[in-house]
């Protein structure tokens, strides 16, 4: 007979989770050269992935609460909806590189098990960062 699956997560259960944000802004790449579309003011609906991962929590269940996350992302997230990337510190080139780096400085502090961040500007371009 087949070993059966454990009701209760054992502490060894690693796992890897993702919560999804969107959020509208502005930008231009002043770096990206004289003539590139992107050194023109534009903007995009950006689209954030932020991954964790860490050991189950046998008592609850869970890694971390997705509405935690949420919560911790909410004073990064609200410096970027609807702004001008350009006019935030650190972001004065803000490609979808530097973007990622940005956010992870912010927020692995308070989110330790943080461990990816996904950044598309467009549904077929994005980066992946992971600190």
């Amino acid at each position: 007979m087949p070993d059966s699956i454990p009701a209760v997560p054992q502490p060894s259960d690693t796992v890897r989770i993702v919560r999804k944000f969107t959020f509208e802004a502005a930008h231009l790449l002043p770096n990206a050269g004289e003539g590139h579309k992107c050194a023109r003011l534009h903007g995009h609906s950006f689209q954030v992935e932020l991954a964790c991962e860490g050991n189950i929590d046998p008592q609850k269940g869970w890694l971390i609460d997705f509405a935690q996350i949420k919560q911790l992302f909410a004073p990064i997230y609200d410096r970027l909806d609807h702004h001008y990337l350009n006019d935030i510190e650190g972001l004065e080139n803000p490609t979808s590189e530097i973007l990622a780096r940005w956010i992870w400085t912010q927020l692995k502090p308070t989110l330790p098990i943080l461990s990816q961040i996904n950044i598309a500007e467009t549904c077929n371009a994005r980066c992946e960062y992971r600190g």
